[in-house]
């Protein structure tokens, strides 16, 4: 039985460049948008996965490649070798190139003709998660979560600018993320519409079931909570 997720590369023609991304489109051919940032080790299978996971909610889901500047298409797993290789692409990657690549995917996002309504979200993981939140302050998308997003404690420069509603997830486990530093991210998020959620059983990465770190009770959870948010705010 074939899929009722329909999947493709697609090209985001930016304004420094072109850049793929994976776009995986509902079973009713339309819906709110969603932009899915990737964890460091690119849009691997696993996101891949998640995109598609996120169409099946009834999402029209784009996956860019942020990436692209130090290697197309990066598709690595989550070996000690990978997770060096892609921490090192990541710490490569220029944020001022970053944050423009953002909003030209969330530019292609929203011309794309499956979109139903004006509003679109962004998700990320990890790396992705910082870009998500970025997303946000940026005011590019209309509602965003970040899942164990590394290093947001160190970007609460831009937490003012912060519009959209926002969600975060983290595993109290994470020594990668301390609870120093969401506490951090909470405080910054104070007056604004923002939930801050931290799973007592979760390690980083809990939400990826190719890694060790797979918590299947917290990434049930915060899923649910993900969609939640969203349909309230997108749909």
């Amino acid at each position: 039985m074939s899929s009722p997720v329909k999947t493709a590369w697609t090209t985001v023609t930016g304004s420094a460049g072109s850049f793929d991304a994976y776009l995986a489109l509902p079973p009713a051919g339309s819906g709110p948008g969603l932009l899915l940032y990737q964890e460091i080790f690119g849009v691997n299978a696993h996101i891949r996965a998640v995109a598609e996971q996120y169409a099946l909610d009834g999402f029209v889901v784009l996956a860019p490649d942020v990436l692209w500047q130090q290697q197309p298409r990066l598709d690595i797993g989550y070996t000690a070798e990978d997770i060096q290789r892609g921490r090192a692409m990541a710490m490569a990657a220029d944020r001022t190139s970053l944050q423009r690549d953002l909003a030209d995917g969330a530019k292609a996002l929203r011309a794309r003709p499956e979109m139903q309504g004006p509003r679109i979200g962004a998700v990320g993981y990890c790396m992705g998660g910082r870009l998500a939140y970025g997303a946000a302050a940026l005011g590019v998308v209309d509602a965003a979560v970040a899942y164990y997003g590394g290093g947001i404690q160190d970007q609460l420069d831009l937490a003012p600018r912060m519009r959209c509603p926002m969600q975060f997830h983290y595993g109290a486990r994470d020594a990668n993320i301390p609870l120093s530093a969401v506490n951090q991210v909470r405080g910054a998020m104070q007056g604004k519409d923002a939930e801050v959620f931290v799973y007592d059983a979760a390690d980083h990465g809990f939400n990826c079931w190719a890694r060790a770190s797979y918590h299947a009770a917290s990434a049930a959870l915060a899923h649910g909570r993900t969609l939640q948010f969203f349909a309230s705010r997108l749909f």
